[in-house]
């Protein structure tokens, strides 16, 4: 196995599709990801991904294949020493390691490529396998958002973890 991070291509349009239609991976995503995804979706997405700089939304592959995504959101205001992470590795890849190796590699990118202190991910209470990938990459469990979302009509737990830049 050798994990890399890639910029998002126009490429791979049809591939970001269908990995974002399985719905076990769309019920671990916020709500602003559609569902269903449409070509023209992950069009826009990719288009929108080419005109930032540094890049900040990367496909996760494997060897030569797209097996996830990863990126962040950098955030404003008083909050702006902060990013959010989030990632997701294609359901027929879980189990083998791919998120634990991606967010660390991110986790460098992110740190020595922009000004921040904090990279913040939240985790929906029922995804325990992502809570293991932070935990093994260093990030701390800072607080629990009791019933902190609503996803698929349900009030869940929102686990917020934190790692903070060593200086």
């Amino acid at each position: 196995m050798y994990i890399s991070l890639q910029p998002w291509k126009p490429d791979q349009v049809e591939l970001l599709t269908g990995y974002f239609n399985n719905i076990n991976i769309w019920n671990n995503l916020r709500d602003y990801v559609p569902h269903p995804y449409s070509e023209a979706d992950a069009e826009k997405f990719i288009s929108d991904q080419m005109e930032i700089f540094p890049t900040q939304n990367f496909a996760i592959v494997n060897e030569d294949q797209i097996v996830g995504g990863i990126g962040i959101t950098l955030q404003e205001d008083v909050y702006k020493m902060n990013v959010e992470l989030g990632y997701w590795v294609a359901e027929p890849f879980w189990g083998m390691g791919i998120a634990s190796v991606a967010v660390g590699l991110m986790t460098e990118y992110v740190f020595s490529t922009f000004a921040i202190n904090r990279i913040v991910a939240e985790v929906f209470e029922t995804n325990k396998a992502s809570m293991r990938v932070l935990e093994k990459n260093g990030f701390y469990l800072e607080c629990v958002r009791r019933k902190g979302i609503l996803k698929n009509e349900r009030l869940a737990d929102d686990y917020v973890w934190v790692k903070q830049k060593v200086y």
